[in-house]
């Protein structure tokens, strides 16, 4: 969510509260937005253990993950799909990352701000046995 809208909604909630209740619709308000807060918190904590239970750098299926992936998406809903964190790739202030199969099919992804850029998937070169 973009800050502006999210301060400015803050602001109506208890300009809103204010002007309906006084100072029981300001302390509501503010008991919303606390509790808004612990949701996102509870989100970000429950993505971010899920994703330290799988090695580093690891996917089920980098095909699939190539597949689910949308240009502007947020890390914290690509943490959900692969599981895992992504392997840093490069310098760290890049913010490329990636993922990697058991096939040896890899997903490197470009994030800026914390949204995806793009990505592109990797295949390993296919071993043709000659007769």
């Amino acid at each position: 969510m973009n800050p502006l809208l999210g301060w400015g909604l803050v602001g109506a909630a208890l300009v809103a509260g204010a002007w309906s209740y006084g100072w029981r619709g300001i302390v509501l308000a503010l008991t919303a937005i606390a509790f808004w807060l612990l949701l996102q918190l509870s989100r970000t904590l429950r993505t971010m253990r899920l994703a330290a239970r799988s090695p580093v750098g690891s996917v089920a299926s980098a095909v699939m993950l190539h597949a689910r992936l949308k240009p502007g998406m947020p890390m914290l809903a690509v943490l959900p799909l692969t599981r895992s964190l992504g392997r840093a790739v490069g310098a760290p202030e890049a913010e490329t990352y990636r993922w990697t199969d058991a096939g040896g099919s890899s997903v490197q992804a470009v994030f800026r701000d914390g949204r995806l850029l793009h990505w592109n998937l990797e295949r390993p070169a296919e071993a043709t046995d000659a007769p």
